[in-house]
């Protein structure tokens, strides 16, 4: 008999992975950089993917529907929030994979339009956890929808593509000496985080603010807009660069919205390449989570559980159907940074190129507001990852006492349903630049494929 190996051998994926495997990598990561790229807000995520599902063969759930093993379905909730299906042999019980399509941004204030020495600005209030001194002098666009009071929705893009962009600006380091006294945290203000959006006045000089003015023409011109009408709006400032490969290698993706679209794709594209489960397979992408997935789009609503009554007539006992779930709650994690060592504790954190990490638990400090997954649910995660060829890791969120951080688990688990993190490691997560591996990546959707799979 063969000696048994006693030590973990865990090694870098490119030191596992086929050469099969490495094309379907590269494929794989191209069309998620173009997701990405599509999808800079929520709502765009949702668009996007319903686009792609419909190409697939998904179709608009509605109730009442009769459906059976294999029927592919989808349920758009408000726009930011979508769930999709495929059916499972089985009447009861579903494997899930929960991501969130939400990211850190700056939102502009109800009422955010204003001129100060002849220059138009605009007010924002951050979303999420941002670092605000990494928001100043980048080039910045506004996407997002204005709902006027007729019951029309207009979509708002602002500076793609050639078009002028906006920036918050700086301060010069010549004059910076007491700014750069300061902490990070307290250098750049919340109300310092304040759009450059014009500097030309009108030719009417009886008009008292006469940039803010022709930036209203501008705005009214092309979006049927007034100043009023801010009120109703969802407009949500975002990097102005598409993602790109990273290294001279090309192995590493840069951009904007890893967290969590990453994975959120990751769950999209597996739920396309299955064919009929034996439990109802179950994406999840949700909106809020990065400020506690509150909300109608959040994960704490009851959208989850109207879909669930949905696809399955109404008539499955939702304690019972929650009871024999499983659901991955696939958010991003931390990735160890030699720069930043002493953040990390090395044995217990994700590497770059080490496959989907696991996160037994999240939380903070003394594992506050984490979702514990037991012993026997990383047993199991454990042996459907190394049944499908999964390259994967353990990972903890950085070292004990700086903090922490949770996902969506939480209210999964909160349902009754058996759940557990992994997702994929992230470098610089909730900059506007974030540094993911293609490896990872890819390993986090063949993870999530094997999970819907999983019987």
């Amino acid at each position: 008999m063969a000696k048994k190996e006693l030590t973990s051998k865990m090694k870098n994926g490119y030191e596992r992975i086929t050469k099969a495997e490495l094309k379907e990598m590269d494929d794989y990561c191209e069309q998620y950089m173009a997701f990405l790229d599509n999808g800079k807000t929520e709502r765009e995520c949702v668009t996007t993917a319903i686009a792609l599902a419909e190409a697939k063969g998904f179709k608009k759930l509605e109730r009442g529907m009769k459906l059976k093993a294999g029927d592919k379905v989808y349920y758009n909730n408000c726009g930011k929030n979508l769930n999709l299906a495929v059916i499972g042999k089985e009447a009861l019980g579903a494997n899930i994979v929960a991501a969130h399509i939400d990211s850190p941004r700056l939102d502009l204030k109800p009422q955010p339009l204003y001129e100060d020495h002849e220059m138009a600005y605009l007010k924002t209030h951050y979303y999420g956890g941002v670092r605000k001194y990494q928001w100043v002098t980048i080039p910045l666009e506004l996407h997002g929808v204005v709902c006027l009071t007729d019951g029309t929705t207009v979509e708002v893009k602002i500076g793609e593509g050639n078009e002028p962009k906006l920036v918050i600006t700086d301060l010069l380091p010549h004059l910076a000496q007491e700014q750069s006294k300061k902490p990070l945290s307290e250098a750049i203000t919340g109300e310092g985080l304040t759009l450059l959006v014009g500097s030309v006045p009108v030719a009417d000089k009886d008009v008292k603010e006469r940039t803010k003015e022709r930036v209203l023409e501008i705005l009214n011109k092309k979006y049927g807009i007034t100043e009023d009408d801010f009120i109703s709006a969802e407009l949500e400032t975002v990097p102005s660069f598409d993602s790109t490969l990273v290294g001279l290698d090309g192995s590493l993706i840069g951009a904007y919205g890893h967290d969590d679209r990453v994975c959120a794709y990751a769950g999209l594209k597996a739920i396309f390449d299955i064919e009929t489960p034996e439990k109802t397979a179950v994406l999840v992408m949700a909106d809020k989570e990065e400020i506690g997935s509150v909300g109608l789009t959040g994960m704490i609503s009851q959208n989850f559980e109207n879909f669930i009554n949905i696809i399955t007539g109404g008539k499955a006992d939702m304690y019972e159907y929650f009871e024999k779930s499983f659901c991955l709650s696939s958010d991003v994690t931390a990735a160890m940074d030699p720069l930043y060592a002493d953040a990390f504790e090395d044995r217990n954190s994700a590497h770059i190129n080490y496959g989907i990490g696991l996160c037994k638990y999240t939380g903070s400090r003394g594992k506050g507001g984490a979702s514990d997954a037991n012993a026997e649910t990383v047993a199991k995660i454990r042996r459907i990852f190394d049944e499908n060829g999964v390259v994967w890791q353990m990972a903890e969120l950085g070292r004990i006492d700086l903090g922490g951080g949770g996902t969506v688990a939480l209210d999964m688990s909160n349902r009754n349903i058996e759940t557990i993190d992994a997702g994929v490691p992230v470098l610089s997560m909730h900059s506007p630049y974030e540094i993911v591996s293609k490896l990872d990546c890819y390993m986090t959707y063949k993870g999530c494929k094997a999970v819907y799979e999983s019987k």
